[in-house]
Order: C-alpha cells, then sequence, then structure tokens
C-alpha cells in the first residue's frame, strides 16, 4: 500500500515548478491545481468556477514555498534532520519537528515573495470592502486529499488574522507545520519521500456566521438520494461538525426543495470569534435563544439548491460545510466553505439496477434527482 502511494504522491509532485505562479486566487484553480495550491484551495476553487459562492480568497502556491525554501537556504538542512528518522520514535521525531519549526518561523520571506502576498491580501480586503480583512489563513498540502491517505488536518489553520503582518506571520507558521512530528511520521510510515511533499498556504475571507452547519446531498442515516438533510445551529460550524451540541435538523425534498421534517433542538452551546485569541471560542447559548430554529426556511432552501448544484457539478453524493454571514445581506450571505464526496453510503455495495423505471412517474423523478432536463 506505502509503494502505491508514493507513486501516486510522485505523480502529483514530482518537483516543484519555478515558473508557476507564487501566488493565485481560488477563482484561478480548478480540481486538476492540487500540485500548485494543495486539495483545499484546489477545491474552493473548482466549487467557484462551477457557481458557487465561496469566501474569497488566494493561495501561497507550491512554486512560493518552493522559492520561500530556496531563498532561506534550508532545505539541506532540513533533510538532515529527517534523516533515518523511525516513526514510533516520538521523542526524536518532536526534536527534529520543533528544530525543523523553529529554523523555517525564524526566515524572513524575501522582498519578492512579500510583495507578491501583500498585494494579493490588499486586493482581497479592496473586494471586501474592508481596510484589512480577517482572513483564515490555512495550509493545503498536495498529498492531503489522495485517495487511501490521510495527510488532512495534519497541518495548522489560524483564524481571524487581520493586517499584512500577521498574515506573512502565520503564512511562516503554516509552511513550517508540514513538518510536525504527527506529519512527519504519517509520511514514514507511508513511505512518501518528504522532499516530494509539497505545501501551499490559503488565505481566505472568515465568514462571520451567525449559523452554520453542515449538509448532505443523501440521508446519513439511510442512504436516501431523494433527499438533502441540513444540520445547523447558532454561530459557527465547530459545534456541529464536532458532535458538541445536537443541532437544528431539516429534511429537504431534493426535486421540489420543500422542507419536509424539521427537528428543533435544544442548543446550548455555541462558537465564535474571540479576536485577542484569533480562534474561536464556546459560549452559552442564551437560554431564551435555545430553543429556537436557527436557520431561517429561505435561508434552508437557498443552501438546498447550492447543494443540489455542488452534487449535480460532482456527480455523486456530496458531505459539505457551509455558513451565513452576519456581515452580509440576505441573499448574498450564504456561503458554502468545503466540499467533499461522502462515503459512507458512497463505497456501500450498490443494490443491483432494476430494468427502468416502473413508471412514468419514477422516470420523471428519477431523471429530476440528477438534473436531467425531460424532452
Amino acid at each position: 500500500m506505502g509503494s502505491a502511494l508514493m507513486v501516486e504522491e510522485a505523480r502529483l509532485a514530482p518537483g516543484i515548478d519555478s515558473r508557476a505562479p507564487k501566488v493565485c486566487f481560488f477563482e484561478d484553480c480548478n480540481k486538476d491545481s492540487v500540485p500548485l495550491v494543495g486539495g483545499k484551495c484546489a477545491s474552493l476553487g473548482e466549487l467557484i468556477n462551477a457557481g458557487v459562492r465561496v469566501p474569497p480568497g488566494f493561495a501561497l502556491t507550491t512554486a512560493g514555498y518552493g522559492q520561500f525554501m530556496r531563498d532561506a537556504g534550508i532545505q539541506d538542512e532540513v533533510n538532515g534532520l529527517l534523516q533515518g528518522l523511525d516513526h514510533d520514535d516520538m521523542d526524536k521525531l518532536e526534536a527534529a519537528s520543533r528544530a525543523i519549526r523553529e529554523m523555517i518561523e525564524s526566515r524572513p520571506i524575501s522582498i519578492e515573495l512579500e510583495d507578491l502576498i501583500a498585494e494579493a491580501y490588499r486586493k482581497l480586503s479592496v473586494r471586501c470592502y474592508l481596510p484589512a480583512v480577517p482572513v483564515a489563513v490555512r495550509s493545503s498540502a498536495t498529498a492531503e486529499d489522495l485517495p487511501g491517505a490521510s495527510f488532512a488536518g495534519q497541518q495548522d489553520t489560524y483564524l481571524w488574522i487581520r493586517g499584512i503582518d500577521d498574515v506573512m506571520h502565520h503564512v511562516r507558521k503554516c509552511i513550517s507545520s508540514l513538518y510536525t512530528a504527527r506529519a512527519i511520521a504519517y509520511r514514514i510510515r507511508m513511505g512518501f519521500p518528504h522532499e516530494q511533499v509539497a505545501i501551499s498556504v490559503g488565505v481566505q475571507k472568515m465568514a462571520n456566521a451567525y449559523t452554520a452547519g453542515v449538509m448532505f446531498t443523501l440521508h446519513p442515516s439511510t442512504g436516501d438520494r431523494s433527499v438533502i438533510v441540513i444540520d445547523s445551529n447558532f454561530g459557527f460550524g465547530e459545534s456541529v461538525v464536532s458532535g458538541e451540541v445536537t443541532p437544528d435538523n431539516f429534511v429537504v425534498n431534493k426535486v421540489t426543495l420543500d422542507i419536509i421534517d424539521r427537528t428543533i433542538s435544544t442548543k446550548t452551546v455555541c462558537y465564535t470569534a474571540d479576536l485577542k485569541l484569533q480562534r474561536s471560542v464556546a459560549m452559552e447559548v442564551p437560554v431564551e435563544r435555545q430553543n429556537i430554529q436557527s436557520i431561517l426556511d429561505d435561508e434552508i432552501t437557498e443552501l438546498a439548491w447550492m447543494a443540489k448544484k455542488i452534487e449535480k457539478h460532482y456527480g455523486r453524493p456530496m458531505d459539505i460545510e457551509w455558513a451565513i454571514d452576519k456581515n452580509l445581506p440576505a441573499g448574498g450571505n450564504v456561503f458554502i466553505l468545503q466540499a467533499r464526496p461522502e462515503t459512507i453510503w458512497s463505497n456501500r455495495q450498490k443494490a443491483p439496477a432494476t430494468t427502468g423505471a416502473t413508471s412514468a412517474m419514477d422516470y420523471i423523478v428519477s431523471n429530476l434527482l440528477v438534473g436531467k432536463r425531460l424532452a
């Protein structure tokens, strides 16, 4: 298994093309841009180009990462620290990780690269009508979305970063997170050459969510593909994704977009921004709001429409994270933060195909579900 994965990684990142752009906006990326901007940023670009509303942003590309490492002149020293490490020796892994990360984070970004990042951040701020737009700075590694690999979550994400100096600082921290002890150990265990795993850094406008959550383009409990299921809570989606709270739950007919079932839960906790700590923090939901529906019906309908569009684009059931930005007016404040293929039901053995639709209505409904036009 390890050797097969290593071959796939080598195909994706055989080397960093110094002629490639060092910085690019998400809309200039698509699903084929993984070697340049990593899995996360490529996915966001694919969604934008499919006409889905995504918070805007840009990426320091793997070419930019390569230039940073060349300018820093530390690659040989990094390679030396990684040589001979055992993936089970956590003490040595931690020591090597600490030395490499300190080395990377202490190096300045070159004037050329800093100018490119600063100009992209300025353009992003202008686009968002803010003097210094608050952003999430997150890693986007080239290997994180490979089939059979689990790189996702091994690098860092920093929220509510504001101002170019802070952006630069956290870009370096994201680059250094390619060398966390966990990431180093995983690459050794799976047989990935360290030098062939590059990193991109995404800089994306924060969605200041008053409501957020997840949705599936099938029923996650039954696999029913005729519905879209939406979970929501006040604040950021962290409480929903982590399972810390029982969210409000809505089941939407995929054809008509009617809400066919709703469950309003008692929501005692939500997450909001702590700008000083630059992260989301848990807070208690006021008692008078705990049993109030956390999302409007019109917003549910818009989310379901977006989910259906995303499923049609990818041609398979999807697992989607979303947020509704309280700083923007209705009609333009529902955003998709991430979309990935649903894996549980999609990977199950499919039932044998039937001989066809058993009635005219079956034919109409089945075609509407997959977004086909009827002649």
